[in-house]
Order: structure tokens, then sequence, then C-alpha cells
């Protein structure tokens, strides 16, 4: 493993006191990538009714492809969960790609959200199969809350920190809208692993090819660093979302695992007291220790860097050039830091506070477009969507989560294909829209691994080249028309001169409408009533749509409805047509309105029954 460091300022002013970041990097070397450990996996899905449709269909082909990323000397285990729990596959080496898939393809949607029962028996199965010389794994896929067994989320997740001490990590995967975003990420930092947030369901499978990515070329695990500061220098602040611990001056810092596809990155401000002492001083020397395979068995690495810097006249320091890429690093992580202020402010309520912290990080961030990269510059346009959706109150589930995730994947990883993701919110209703684009420049919308991404389709320009452009205005599939593009100061990508406005088929031109105006008006949901006699009887579909999943269940001699989807409580009766009632059948219903005590729903609008 090699570890390198780089300072933001390597020169340092004397005689006054400063502040300086330190961005090490742990990678790996030229020849560590060609040792594969093998795998012991244990795959956990969601099958409650709220997973039923595109959500599971997705799950279940993005976990084909994942066992079909794995050799035969890897152990697979996968549980399926809704109210209950489902061994479908005991722990097997993957020999037989083709019986594992069979498995999978017979899971089906069901009923509610025992999330603690089936993570619990997927670390079962990975502990019968636990060994030092292989990664060890529970994947858990969930796009609801714990409503069944264990719900506490502090206890869950003091849980997936007991398991990862006993060496089982936990990967969390969040799809959709409903599932709670503060428990999944508490999982996978408490238990080492990795989160995930699955926005659409098309986006499974390159979630999973990036987490099979990982572990298919790990480097080392359980890295650790000691950062001892000098006697005239504090560590001020850890800027990673990483464990830490402070004892006296020193600082602990758990990063994890290091792969050879993914370099792992510590970042630490350090105050440096002033001196008059000049040329090269020690600020810090950083002690780490990893495990690593060798030989086939497990063995620890450790090691020593000090961390030297400059001291110079002032003059000499102002003059010295900064480091652009620490900066740009750092500079990443303080906004994730914002983001997590604004989301605190917001779920308080005060959202125009929120916002305007939001606006403070794009004001100071301005200055530095003009020489910008194209992700700091994105980085502005999504700050500037999210303070838009706070001012006009349309703060929701879906932004709070890109929210979370943008800054989980900023303060824990180092990819790219994981950066500022998010696809919600975006509208191009309010450009007035023309059909002809005349002598401008064709734009396109189109989405990218869990991103929106707008890029030029008119001749005599880059196509490859990404364009900044508001992250408000985004829709995919929508084309724009623009009077100009001007390539950005380090020529890799385009920014938008002039008006933007949408490109549509003659007769549907219109003039620009106002932001935020209100949406049609709802009539007054009446109750489902129904002809049919039987479930059987019912019009079908194949997809939930915005509609609400109800599951009929037996109670005693009963059949009894409930509500199943997310955000619904599935202990509360519910009035829906006795005639159309079979055990285990999913329905789905246009809306679900709450009676004034709150001790019952009502089923409203059309009943299709769901086929999967």
């Amino acid at each position: 493993m090699k570890v390198t460091y780089t300072l933001s300022h390597p020169v340092l002013p004397l005689g006054t006191s400063s502040k300086v970041d330190v961005l090490v990097t742990f990678s790996a070397e030229a020849d560590a990538a060609s040792a594969r450990r093998s795998l012991n996996l244990g795959l956990v899905i969601d099958r409650s009714g709220s997973m039923a449709g595109a959500p599971l269909k997705n799950a279940i082909q993005a976990s084909h492809e994942l066992v079909e990323r794995m050799s035969p000397e890897d152990s697979l285990s996968i549980v399926t969960y809704d109210d209950t729990v489902a061994t479908v596959l005991a722990p097997v080496k993957v020999t037989d790609k083709a019986a594992i898939g069979k498995v999978l393809s017979k899971v089906s949607a069901g009923g509610c959200t025992n999330l603690s029962g089936g993570w619990l028996k997927g670390v079962e199965h990975v502990k019968s199969q636990q060994s030092g010389e292989r990664i060890n794994r529970v994947l858990l896929l969930t796009d609801g809350r714990a409503n069944a067994g264990i719900q506490d989320p502090e206890q869950l997740i003091n849980m997936a920190r007991e398991k990862s001490s006993a060496g089982i990590i936990t990967t969390t995967l969040g799809f959709g809208a409903n599932f709670n975003e503060d428990l999944l990420i508490g999982m996978a930092n408490a238990g080492e692993g990795h989160f995930y947030y699955i926005q659409s369901p098309e986006d499974a499978s390159g979630v999973f090819r990036i987490e099979m990515e990982g572990l298919g070329s790990l480097v080392a695990q359980n890295l650790e660093v000691v950062l001892k500061p000098a006697a005239t220098v504090k560590v001020a602040s850890v800027l990673n979302r990483y464990r830490f611990e402070a004892r006296g001056q020193e600082v602990t810092v758990g990063l994890g695992d290091v792969y050879a596809t993914e370099a792992r990155q510590l970042a630490a401000e350090l105050s440096v007291e002033a001196s008059s002492a000049a040329g090269p001083v020690a600020l810090a020397t950083l002690m780490f220790r990893a495990q690593v395979v060798v030989d086939g068995s497990v063995r620890e690495v450790t090691g020593e860097v000090p961390i030297l810097a400059h001291l110079a006249p002032a003059a000499e320091s102002a003059a010295s050039a900064a480091d652009k890429n620490v900066l740009a690093q750092t500079s990443r992580l303080r906004i994730a830091r914002v983001k997590d202020q604004a989301i605190e402010l917001a779920d308080k309520g005060d959202l125009p506070s929120a916002s305007r912290r939001l606006r403070e990080v794009i004001s100071e961030l301005s200055l530095l477009l003009d020489k910008a990269s194209y992700e700091l510059s994105e980085e502005v346009e999504q700050l500037a969507h999210y303070a838009q959706r706070l001012e006009s109150r349309t703060y929701d589930a879906v932004i709070r989560k890109e929210l979370r995730d943008q800054s989980y994947q900023a303060g824990t990883r180092n990819r790219g294909d994981l950066a500022l993701r998010g696809t919600a919110g975006g509208s191009a209703d309010s450009l007035e829209a023309v059909s002809d684009a005349g002598g401008g420049i064709v734009l396109e919308c189109v989405r990218e691994g869990g991103k929106l991404r707008v890029h030029t389709v008119s001749p005599g320009h880059d196509t490859s080249f990404n364009v900044q452009f508001p992250r408000s205005a985004r829709e995919e599939g929508v084309r724009y028309v623009v009077e100009k593009l001007e390539t950005s100061g380090d020529g890799t990508f385009y920014r938008v001169v002039g008006n933007i406005k949408r490109l549509v088929v003659p007769g549907q031109e219109r003039s620009a409408k106002s932001q935020g105006a209100a949406p049609a008006s709802k009539g007054k949901p009446t109750a489902s009533k129904v002809t049919a006699s039987s479930a059987a009887d019912l019009p079908t579909t194949t997809s939930v749509g915005t509609g609400v999943i109800i599951q009929c269940v037996k109670e005693g001699s009963k059949l009894r409805a409930r509500v199943v989807s997310d955000g619904y409580d599935p202990d509360l009766n519910i009035r829906f047509p006795r005639d159309i009632r079979e055990e285990n059948v999913l329905y789905v219903v246009d809306e679900i309105i709450t009676m004034a005590n709150g001790s019952s729903y009502i089923a409203c609008g059309d009943i299709r029954r769901l086929v999967q």
C-alpha cells in the first residue's frame, strides 16, 4: 500500500499563525490488484409490498448481475423478508449460477418490512462461512422503514457496530423515496460498509457494479491512522465523515478498506502556531496500520510518514501557489458539512435559515468559478437548486435523501460516479417553448448513472463535454435552445450564455411561465367501489406508479386488508370491498385517506390487482 500526502499551502508564513489542509492518500501499489480475495456475501432483499413492480424487478436483475460477477470460490446466501424472514438460498459456493438465478427469479413482493430480522439472518449466514482470509459482508436492500421486528434506529446501528467488530461488514442500499436514510447511513457507518441511494430502479445495476468492483480489488482492510501533531500544531478538524477519536493532541481515524479501484483519502485541517525559524518544519507524524493478505494469510502492516512544510517570509509564502487539487477536495468536504447543517435546519422547520446557509456557500464558490473545474461548477448548480426548493417550501423526502447522499459520498468515498447524484425536482415547464432552434445551439438532458447531465447535440461542438446548466431546469429527455456556449477556463466543459428555451414539436409553443404555479386542484376523493365479484375479475397492473399497495392477510377466520406501502400504519384497518379480498393478493388503489379520528383508512379510486 502506497501512502502520499499533499498540503494546500506547502509554504507557510513566518511570524504569524496559520491554517493548512493536509490530504493523505492511501492507494494500491502497481501490482496489488492481481490478488483477489474470495467473497463471503449475504444478500438480504426486501420483498415487502412497497417493493412491488419496478423496484423489486430491478433489484432482482441487479442481483443476477452480482452473481455473474462472483467466482466459484466465493460463497453466497440469499435472504428475503417482508413480515417474515426466509432463507431462499443457504450459503453455497457460486458454482451453479443458473440455479442461483432460478432462486432469485422466484422472489415476489409480500407484506411489511421486518428489516432487522432479514439483516440478522443474513449476518448469521455470513458468520457460518466467516474466515479472516475472505471478505465477509452483508448487502442489505430496502425501500422502506422498519415496521416489524426491531424498529429502533439506534439499536440497529449499535448492532451493526457489534457485527463489524466481529468481522462482518454491512453495506446498505436504499430504494426510492420512503426508506430511512439516517438509519441506513448510520448502519453503513457503524458497520464499516457503504451506503448507496438508488433513486431510480434502473440505477440498481450500476450501484451493484460499483460495490463489486471494490470488493474484487481489495488492497487492505481496517485501515487506522493516528495523526500525532508537533508541539506547535493542533489537529483543528478531520474533514471526512470517518470514525475518529481525539486522545489529547493525537487523533485516531478509522478509514475502513482500501481498493485498487478507489484510493482512500484522509483530509484534516491543521492549526500552526507562529514561528520565527525559517526552513523545513515537521507539522505532524502520521502512523498507520492495516490488514492485508499475503500468500493466503492475513498480516498486519504498519508505517510512519512525517508531514513536512516550509516556513518562509510572508511575501514568499503569499507568492507560492496553493495546491488546486487539495483545495478542491477539501472544499467538497466542507460543502458536505454545510449540506448536513441545512438538513438539520430544514428538519426543524427553519427553511429560510437552511436556504441562507446554502446561498452563503454559493457566494463563496462563485468567486472561484472563472477557473473552476466542472465538478465545482456543478456543485454550485446543485446548491442553487436545493436553495430554491427550500425557498419555495418544496423541501421533501427525496430532496432530503439527495442532500444526505451527496454529503455521505463526499465524506467517505473517492469516486466521481458516486458524487453529486440526484435527479429529482427539476422541470423545464417554466421555460419559453419554441419549435425552431433558429441560430441557437441545441442541448439535451440525459440520465447518466443517477445524475442528470446536459450535452450539446448541435454540430461544431464537442458532444462529450458536460454543459454547466441550471439543475432546476433539467428534465430527462428534454431538448433546449441556448444563444451561445462558451468553453470553461480549464477547457473541459461548456457554460451557457444568454437565455434558455425549451425545444418542442410544432403546435406546442408557449410563453414562459412563472415558476411555482399552483397545481391543478384535485376533486374530493371518493371511497372505492367495484363491480367485480373476486380478485380474479379485477383489472390488472404490473406497476404501482403513484398508487398505494393493499394486501389481504388471514387473521383467525377473517381476511383483513392492510396498507403495506411505506408511510402508512399496517396495523390500522382499512375500508376495502370484501368480495375481492383474497389471502396474500396485492392490490393497487389510487389513494388512501385517513378517517378523522385517525383510527382507520379508506381506499379511494380505482382498484387493480397487482400482477408480479
